[in-house]
């Protein structure tokens, strides 16, 4: 029995797409067909239900698959205890993230890992959340950081930290010293991410919860350009307060005072469990640890671990 049939076959479980795991692997789908066709032959029986678009494992294919992912978590850990590296190259860790994430603490993150594991690769994307999502259900990341979780049976997703935030704008477009109702912010221009996203999803609530419309909106999908439309004064933003430290220290924004403050943002973790077990447990920690030190660093008002 190959590894490379076994590892096929765990991704194959988790993707359930052979066009998807071919091109995760670098391969075609008639390799992919005959890898499994291999398993099913020296295990005398069927590992799956193929028709109708669907891949679906039999009874017999989630005990092999449960079996296999034992195997490869081993496989693993031993590499790890030993300082192998497969293929004589160093292992790579795809990561996708958010902006949020990539600003704050995800920088001592990275710093972490290669601290600890320094042959390893990390291929970091940012996007947004419903683009991690999507990435992460076709395979092409092993963890990412975002405001949801990514539901699947070989995913696990945690709250790793929790980040105030705050309505901010520049003197341009807000008198710093007046207190605003939720009425009146509904009344200002306001600088926010697209219709249907997650962090959209925060804002309009805000408002909703209350009745109220607020229908003078500009949109980007990069927060980073958020914050330079803010400062710039074509409208207040909604935003995580730890994004904005240096701008307020520097006076370009002034935190809003409100009625009714924002709720905090949630950064969730999501995490594939098929394979590469042993790294993205590293991973983990290091990004726990990370997060900790950072929230420590910066004060608890602002961020906090959950």
């Amino acid at each position: 029995m190959r590894l490379i049939d076994i590892s096929t076959f765990v991704l194959l479980a988790r993707l359930k797409h052979f066009a998807r795991v071919a091109e995760e692997l670098n391969t075609s789908q008639p390799a992919i067909s005959m890898r499994l066709a291999a398993l099913e032959n020296e295990l005398g029986c069927s590992l799956a239900h193929r028709g109708s678009g669907q891949f679906v494992l039999t009874p017999e294919g989630e005990q092999t698959l449960a079996a296999f992912e034992t195997v490869l978590a081993e496989i693993d850990g031993l590499r790890g205890a030993l300082g192998s590296h497969a293929g004589n190259a160093p292992a790579v860790l795809r990561i996708g993230a958010i902006d949020t994430v990539s600003s704050t603490f995800l920088p001592q993150m990275v710093d972490e890992l290669h601290r600890r594991m320094p042959r390893l690769k990390v291929d970091l994307t940012i996007e947004g959340t419903k683009a991690l999502a999507k990435g992460m259900e076709r395979g092409s990341y092993d963890l990412v950081f975002a405001l949801d979780p990514v539901l699947g049976e070989s995913y696990r997703s945690f709250v790793i930290a929790m980040f105030a935030m705050s309505w901010v704008g520049s003197t341009q477009a807000i008198d710093p010293s007046h207190s605003y109702s939720v009425e009146e912010l509904a009344e200002l221009p306001i600088v926010t991410f697209p219709v249907g996203t997650p962090p959209f999803r925060m804002f309009a609530g805000y408002f909703q919860d209350e009745k109220i419309l607020a229908s003078k909106l500009t949109s980007s999908n990069s927060l980073f350009s958020i914050i330079s439309l803010v400062i710039n004064g074509f409208g207040i933003g909604a935003l995580p307060t730890v994004t904005v430290r240096r701008e307020l220290d520097a006076g370009l924004l002034h935190d809003i005072s409100t009625a009714k403050p924002l709720d905090p943002m949630p950064i969730v973790v999501t995490y594939q469990t098929a394979t590469h077990a042993s790294t993205i447990r590293e991973a983990i920690d290091c990004a726990r640890v990370s997060a900790r030190t950072y929230c420590q660093a910066i004060g608890q008002t602002l961020a906090w671990t959950a």
